[in-house]
């Protein structure tokens, strides 16, 4: 292999896979990139790989190709090397024990690498049928339901986000719950959604990804399909493919409250940093503040034997009856923030219940989070 490629193409394409690449040791070969130039040519592709196995990801960057050829090497070292080096044209070579010779300007370096054939198989999934979503959409969908998805690995069913045609309105709903709390945003699109597989669960990884490629270019559309227990997600020459979770998501309609009959709207950045201090002396391992409605005036507090007490006063438009209802700070905070406007609609109903958080006029995009005994 032998090619010529500008740094900017070059490097674009190594940070895209920082994040995929597997940094465990069960396969160390899984911590480098692929790189193949598979056609000779001065308009040429340079294909850029990699897969930690649950999630690949592959992508197509202008090159002149004298000699085609590939090879894998340490993707960490190789983005490291790149960054450095000088805004000038950077030359690549293949040796024949596979080892990469990096040239530039007047930098040159040689990097160990194993052959391409070493590599395992990256994902491959070719839907017959995509669905063009706006990428803004995808990724405000994205930010306000994956803080939502547990971590705890036992719970793999929640590891992710539920996706879901409806039926109804022809739009995508994404859902994620970790137990404690939930969200749940519905969005229509302009094309046909009934193509996308619905009911399947995005693990986090795999979705975080999407993210990353979504933002690139927030004003392009992202091609998504799901089938087969396969996610696959194109923009341009970027292709990402990933393992759907196994599993049933839980019925979260059971978890959303109805009829709730004390609401209150909410100024979003007081809130969060009276929210903030207060969690400052809470109980290091509930996290718990306790929000305390009455007329005209909500008060935050905080409880920790071993450090003090807080509290907060907020004037607030409130005439309804006297409430004192406790949540774990962290909770509260994530889904105000996953809100993302300037106020927040808290609807409540006892002290017992689940509550709900919403943008004012925005009844599609709810965050619901469970109280605390206090």
């Amino acid at each position: 292999m032998k090619l010529s490629i500008t740094k900017s193409e070059f490097l674009r394409g190594l940070g895209r896979i920082q994040s995929i690449v597997e940094k465990r040791n069960s396969m160390p070969i899984l911590a480098n990139v692929l790189i193949e130039a598979p056609e000779k040519g001065k308009e040429a592709k340079l294909h850029l790989g990699a897969t930690d196995l649950e999630v690949g990801i592959r992508s197509l960057h202008s090159a002149n190709v004298s000699e085609p050829g590939g090879l894998t090497v340490s993707a960490k070292k190789l983005f490291e090397i790149i960054r450095e080096l000088p805004d000038e044209t950077i030359e690549l070579s293949a040796t024949a024990n596979s080892y990469l010779k990096i040239n530039c300007a007047r930098s040159h370096f040689t990097l160990a690498g194993t052959a391409a054939s070493e590599y395992p198989t990256l994902p491959e999934f070719s839907p017959e049928k995509t669905v063009p979503i706006p990428a803004a959409v995808l990724s405000e969908m994205i930010d306000r339901t994956i803080y939502a998805a547990s971590v705890d690995e036992t719970r793999y069913n929640l590891n992710g986000v539920y996706v879901e045609v409806l039926e109804d309105t022809g739009g995508i709903r994404f859902v994620a719950t970790d137990g404690h709390r939930l969200a749940c945003v519905d969005r229509e699109i302009e094309g046909d959604a009934s193509a996308l597989a619905s009911g399947v669960i995005v693990p986090r990884k795999g979705l975080g990804e999407l993210k990353r490629l979504v933002d690139e270019d927030v004003d392009e559309e992202i091609e998504l399909a799901f089938a087969n227990n396969s996610g696959f997600a194109r923009r341009g020459d970027v292709t990402l493919v990933m393992r759907l979770i196994e599993g049933e998501f839980p019925n979260y309609n059971q978890v959303i409250p109805k009829n709730l009959t004390r609401h209150l709207t909410l100024p979003t950045e007081p809130l969060v940093h009276a929210v903030r201090r207060v969690a400052l002396l809470s109980s290091e391992r509930s996290r718990a503040v306790k929000l305390e409605l009455s007329d005209g005036q909500l008060v935050i507090t905080s409880s920790n034997p071993d450090l003090g007490d807080a509290r907060e006063e907020l004037d607030i438009d409130y005439a309804g009856e006297p409430l004192a209802i406790g949540f774990n700070a962290k909770y509260l905070l994530d889904a105000i923030n996953a809100v993302q406007s300037k106020e927040v609609l808290f609807s409540f109903q006892d002290e017992l219940s689940p509550s709900k958080l919403s943008p004012p006029g925005d009844e599609k995009t709810i965050a619901v989070v469970m109280p605390m005994r206090i």
